[in-house]
């Protein structure tokens, strides 16, 4: 994984829970189909209320009409993202849509540690206010070694909660490949 992600942003505000990243009747894909697994990046985030979808503005869909790949690869959200039930699917289709990182004021743990536990995307938190500053279609770049995020669009650069071990989890693609690479746990075939 690249040090550097930079991409168009996505603004949420607060609340934003994993029925409205990935409804109910879009769990129904087969993980295994490559056709099927597309459709849950189609359906990531469709379930947030269209006026709270693409902030300040508003209406602003997530995925666009026929694609099945978002052209924003950054979310901002406000506080408690990925509240609600427990479901790995919502950070996987967030993954599957092509968002590489999350930052948000705060998390639901399961949320947290369903992204890096699957190795699905970077759960960044910060103590600044984003959601209130970052617009959506802002240009961004993270610096995951500076822990920073730069708005290249407003010229303004933010500091983010540096993510410890997680990095490693998510970049080695979930805890049990972690752990594989770091000899925790051995691998058996029967």
């Amino acid at each position: 994984m690249e040090s550097i992600i930079q991409g168009k942003a996505f603004v949420l505000g607060k609340n934003i829970d994993t029925d409205q990243i990935i409804p109910a009747e879009h769990l129904v894909y087969s993980l295994s189909d490559p056709e099927e697994v597309k459709l849950y990046g189609k359906y990531a985030l469709s379930g947030v209320p269209p006026a709270q979808s693409g902030l300040p503005e508003g209406n602003i869909p997530f995925v666009r009409e026929g694609s099945f790949k978002s052209d924003y690869t950054i979310i901002i959200a406000a506080e408690n993202f990925g509240c609600g039930s427990s479901r790995e699917h919502a950070p996987f289709s967030l993954q599957v849509a092509g968002v590489k990182a999350i930052i948000a004021e705060s998390y639901a743990r399961i949320f947290y540690r369903n992204c890096v536990d699957g190795g699905f995307v970077i759960p960044y938190e910060t103590a600044e206010h984003l959601a209130e500053v970052v617009k959506t279609g802002d240009e961004l770049k993270i610096d995951i070694k500076a822990n920073t995020l730069e708005n290249l669009t407003a010229g303004k650069t933010y500091t983010l909660n540096p993510l410890g071990d997680v990095f490693s989890i998510v970049e080695a693609g979930g805890i049990f490949a972690y752990a594989r690479q770091e000899n925790l746990m051995n691998r058996t075939d029967s």
